[in-house]
């Protein structure tokens, strides 16, 4: 009886041991991947958290939040309200202010007469853009999601932008390209914004090549190349030889540790 209660004790003491000896490895993966793990509490832990004891999802809560904090008609200051928002209530996981300089100033510089852009999400980027097109440009913008795509429909008329130039399709992109010609009167888009799901952008990119929506000089963009990624998408634009590539490196909006980017492909035309 003696020997069996020795090895049970000894058992016992050897889990403590164990856990011990694994403790500096814990804390080396939460002190090299903190910013990680606070961006998953906030996206969702605490999202799933406020989701389910608001009866809201998190583009509703933050447009309430517009609705009393922002100025209608002042695109630019319900840009601002959303960051504040963002950054001091809940992550809304948006473009987020640097990347938003790049993506203005790349619309400014094209001025593009049609931009189609694919993920409206809660419309951040859709006022962005609408505010750096030229008289008489045309946004389409595309989201899959009904009850996001409300939220972003009400966003974008709360900044004073309407149909007729800002045009919200609710539908998935795999749906929607080939309809853009016949259904939507969209001959060619002369600017693309690819910033709904990294792995749909490369299937898109070739939905659009086939479909002939890309003049020669097009400029397609493609936000989160890095985080999450989108290799199989970058590998095609480097290697088809259809495209010129830059990559401007960014940051997430607060969490500017984990890397980030947004690919610009220039089109040289079906070769």
């Amino acid at each position: 009886p003696i020997g069996p209660w020795r090895e049970e004790a000894q058992v016992g003491t050897m889990s403590p041991a164990i856990a011990l000896a694994f403790l500096p490895l814990v804390v080396t993966l939460l002190v090299r991947y903190r910013h990680y793990f606070r961006l998953l509490v906030r996206t969702v832990l605490l999202r799933s958290l406020r989701d389910c004891l608001s009866g809201l999802q998190i583009e509703e809560r933050a447009f309430s939040y517009v609705l009393t904090h922002a100025l209608p008609g002042d695109p630019g200051h319900i840009l601002t309200t959303l960051d504040h928002w963002s950054s001091c209530c809940e992550y809304l996981s948006h473009m987020g202010p640097v990347k938003g300089q790049i993506l203005m100033r790349l619309v400014e510089e094209k001025a593009p007469a049609c931009v189609l852009e694919l993920g409206t999400y809660c419309g951040y980027s859709t006022l962005l853009i609408a505010r750096a097109l030229p008289p008489g440009g045309r946004l389409l913008t595309v989201e899959r999601d009904p009850r996001t795509a409300a939220v972003a429909e009400k966003l974008i008329r709360l900044a004073g932008f309407d149909e007729h130039m800002v045009e919200l399709i609710v539908g998935s992109s795999e749906d929607v390209i080939p309809c853009l010609r016949t259904q939507y009167q969209l001959s060619r888009a002369d600017l693309v914004l690819l910033a709904h799901r990294p792995r749909c952008y490369l299937r898109d990119l070739q939905l659009l090549e086939a479909h002939a929506l890309l003049p020669a000089g097009a400029t397609v963009l493609a936000d989160h190349v890095l985080f999450p990624g989108a290799p199989r998408f970058l590998q095609y634009a480097k290697s088809c030889g259809r495209y010129r590539c830059r990559l401007h490196h960014t940051g997430l909006p607060d969490f500017p540790a984990i890397k980030d980017g947004i690919a610009q492909l220039t089109y040289a035309g079906p070769g």
